[in-house]
């Protein structure tokens, strides 16, 4: 019952649309912004790293969005009067193994795919390392990087999933529309620009992905893991010029990118078998209900936790 643990709070709809709603205006208008600017966002990338150097440009993005985890974790506290376990898991307390193996399965995973990579088409990548600039990445990535992965789910999965199935009672339209508005908050990354609307299939269906697998789970320890390891990997191993993360990573990607067939495999592929692998690792059942059913009213929730 993870939607379900919004009631453990002191519950509000306006409570619920305060920070998405600031959020996603400021995305909005971050867009338009992008839209009516004479110069590109890959240009404008190049010249804040020409100005500043591409580890000080990485915290510049960072840090907002590790100031707003701590901006979402202190609503939930002060405003709501919620705990942060419940607002991260329906159990009695984090689950930590759980954080760590899906960060290290697709941390894991992430590496091979890029060594494939690599191996397949070298011309597409030169060796990039150098051990200073690089060990600045890391504890600039390490520190960092899992707060703004943390912020978007706390944002998207657990304050806006929770609010929502509270608000319409049912587990499908915050499945539907959180994992909408994920996709569509990465409208300003410069891969959008250069790659195409087409690439939002990516961006919405890894919404749907982190959505699935926090109904599923009943808690969002998963989805922090794989996200955080899904950037951090990522920032550490691969960069290009076209990219939001331009890093000192190890490799770069200087190939001329094109949005064909292969972004449909994560989606249509990957996920679906990391689903099973964690659907057989935590015996993941009813699927239909968990993703499409009811919530609990107030107090039939609380009836079933004083029979529990």
């Amino acid at each position: 019952m993870y939607i379900e643990q919004g009631y453990k709070g002191d519950i509000g709809l306006w409570k619920y649309l305060i920070i998405p709603g600031c959020f996603i205006g400021f995305m909005i208008l971050n867009y338009i912004a992008i839209l009516l600017s004479p110069v590109s966002v890959e240009d404008s990338m190049a010249q804040m790293i020409n100005s500043f150097g591409s580890n000080l440009v990485l915290i510049i993005l960072l840090a907002p969005l590790a100031v707003g985890l701590l901006v979402v974790l202190g609503w939930t506290k002060l405003v709501h009067s919620q705990s942060i376990t419940s607002l991260t898991t329906s159990r009695k307390r984090i689950s930590w193994k759980r954080i760590f193996f899906s960060f290290v399965l697709w941390g894991v995973l992430t590496v091979l795919m890029t060594l494939i990579a690599v191996y397949l088409s070298p011309e597409d990548y030169v060796f990039n390392f150098k051990l200073v600039p690089f060990l600045t990445l890391a504890v600039i990535g390490i520190l960092l990087v899992p707060l703004q992965t943390s912020f978007e789910e706390y944002l998207f999965r657990a304050h806006m999933m929770q609010g929502l199935g509270i608000a319409v009672k049912n587990r499908w339209v915050p499945l539907i529309v959180t994992s909408v508005f994920f996709g569509l908050m990465h409208l300003g990354n410069p891969e959008v620009e250069k790659l195409g609307y087409g690439i939002m299939v990516y961006y919405i269906g890894t919404g749907f992905f982190l959505g699935i697998i926090t109904l599923m789970d009943e808690g969002l320890e998963l989805a922090l893991g794989f996200h955080a390891a899904n950037n951090l990997i990522g920032a550490l191993l691969m960069t290009a010029d076209w990219t939001a993360f331009q890093t000192n990573s190890i490799y770069r990607d200087i190939s001329d990118p094109v949005l064909g067939w292969d972004i449909l495999v994560p989606v249509f592929i990957t996920f679906p078998i990391l689903l099973l692998i964690f659907s057989k690792k935590y015996g993941w059942t009813d699927w239909k209900e968990k993703l499409t059913g009811k919530v609990l009213s107030k107090e039939e929730f609380l009836l079933t936790q004083e029979q529990n």
